[in-house]
């Protein structure tokens, strides 16, 4: 098991590599790959948040909430308060379906439409929603959510 979470952990680090000190797109075949290795096999969700410069260069990633099996709380007003701290100009926000199904909910959809309001408001741009699971992901920007 150490052995596992060691090479996960390099493999982490490698994709993150890739993603760092150029601008990060969402639904970017390296974004994905990354994300999928930090999150896509998970048993419990967890809500993590990319924050970007002006330049859409990576600031940092981070976890802003952990869940259950079938849900974690996206709180806007966390979200975008971390976004001033870090003075990031925009966000991707991100989640796991630990299910298998990356189709986003109801409630994935109305947290998306909350965020990207007050997002808006304080100049906060949120570029996509990307929900990740074993079997795919999807994004709510193409979905014509954001």
């Amino acid at each position: 098991m150490a052995f596992l979470a060691l090479v996960q952990a390099a493999l982490a680090e490698a994709l993150r590599s890739k993603i760092e000190g150029r601008p990060v797109i969402s639904g970017s075949d390296d974004l994905i790959h990354y994300l999928k290795a930090q999150m896509a096999h998970l048993d419990t969700e967890q809500i993590r948040v990319l924050f970007l410069d002006v330049r859409n260069h990576l600031i940092c990633d981070e976890i802003m909430a952990r869940g259950s099996v079938a849900e974690a709380p996206i709180y806007p007003r966390e979200i975008l308060k971390r976004a001033i701290v870090l003075n990031a100009s925009a966000i991707i926000l991100t989640h796991n379906h630990p299910s298998g199904d990356a189709t986003p909910s109801r409630d994935d959809i109305l947290a998306t439409k909350r965020l990207k309001k007050s997002g808006d408001e304080l100049g906060i741009t949120l570029h996509d929603h990307v929900i990740l699971s074993s079997s795919g992901w999807s994004s709510l920007k193409e979905l014509g959510y954001v």
